[in-house]
């Protein structure tokens, strides 16, 4: 009974809502504000001859959009998995995004979007894409940044299922293509995303400052009543795989 009463609608953990909440303003503090921020500088075009071959494929459009879900369950299938993975995850997500708002002010990025001409229910989709979401703020792309977050978050997790964490790298690789064939981002874009990621990561595994996100965390959920004491690091490395 109690361990129904430390979850929210039966899958997710109380002490995840907050950090998670977090994780989203930040992200949107950091790529909203930013473009705000940077407006009115110079954006640079990183377009290459391999970005300029690459074909428009509306269809795609729907895996751009559908991406905003898997984040959604994957983040929450991290919770999960350990209050400590949750933190170190966290702890590498912030950092990414600290690091992609450094580059959105000192690097602003933009490309020259193809006409869409089609008059096919994806086409139509796509430019809605256009008209809501600025050619701006590109390197590197948060995108691949957190669908890549969402498979290396549950890879090599023994909580979850074998056939997921493949579905995960897969869906993750198909939104990759996905910001290509829709002209939302560069391919450089892409890379930049992924090894962003995969270091921020390594930083969150590899060190301690997971401890000083889980003790703030910890007072604020105890003041908000998420929390019924407090609970103990218990620094053990072998639970964080991957």
């Amino acid at each position: 009974m109690n361990q129904k009463k430390d979850y929210v609608l039966r899958w997710i953990p109380k002490y995840s809502i907050i950090p998670l909440i977090t994780a989203l303003v930040l992200n949107t503090l950091v790529y909203s504000g930013t473009m705000v921020l940077c407006k009115g500088l110079y954006h640079h075009d990183f377009t290459t001859a391999f970005d300029r071959m690459v074909p428009v494929i509306p269809e795609f459009t729907s895996i751009y959009l559908i991406c905003y879900v898997f984040w959604v369950v994957n983040y929450i299938m991290t919770a999960r998995i350990s209050r400590e993975h949750m933190y170190r995850f966290l702890t590498a997500d912030y950092l990414s995004r600290i690091v992609c708002g450094i580059f959105f002010v000192f690097l602003p990025t933009t490309l020259v979007r193809p006409e869409i001409t089609g008059t096919g229910f994806w086409d139509q989709a796509l430019r809605f894409v256009y008209s809501i979401d600025q050619s701006a703020n590109l390197f590197p792309s948060i995108h691949c940044l957190v669908s890549w977050f969402c498979y290396i978050g549950i890879r090599h997790q023994k909580k979850i299922p074998v056939w997921y964490q493949r579905f995960s790298l897969v869906f993750a690789i198909l939104v990759c293509i996905s910001t290509q064939v829709t002209k939302q981002h560069y391919i450089i874009d892409v890379f930049g995303g992924i090894i962003l990621s995969e270091v921020c990561y390594l930083i969150g595994r590899k060190t301690n400052l997971y401890q000083g996100l889980w003790k703030v965390f910890e007072k604020i959920n105890q003041r908000v009543g998420l929390e019924r004491g407090s609970v103990k690091y218990k620094g053990k490395l072998s639970e964080i795989k991957g």
